[in-house]
């Protein structure tokens, strides 16, 4: 799969359905080369501070799947939760 194809999948939480927003960039893990998270530019946030999109950077443990047409995501909240019940 390419940054390319990615790209063109909608983020969708997994909680209630929402779409977030589209893959902009990949941070990749320098030590082994895995990709650590995937950026996303939010849905409807055209220009933030300095005329930058806001973004949302996604853990790769936060993805549930990646689809034909989507990626589904857990909320940081339900990430958060699940850490603070495990402890």
């Amino acid at each position: 799969m390419t940054l390319t194809e990615l790209q063109m999948k909608d983020i969708i939480l997994m909680e209630n359905g929402k779409r977030v927003g589209n893959v902009s960039d990949l941070e990749i893990n320098e030590q082994n080369g895995h990709i650590a998270a995937i950026v996303v530019t939010l849905r409807g946030k055209t220009m933030g501070l300095f005329g930058k999109e806001e973004e949302l950077v996604v853990p790769w443990h936060q993805i549930i799947t990646i689809g034909t047409d989507v990626i589904l995501i857990k909320s940081p909240e339900a990430v958060s939760a699940a850490e603070e019940e495990g402890k």
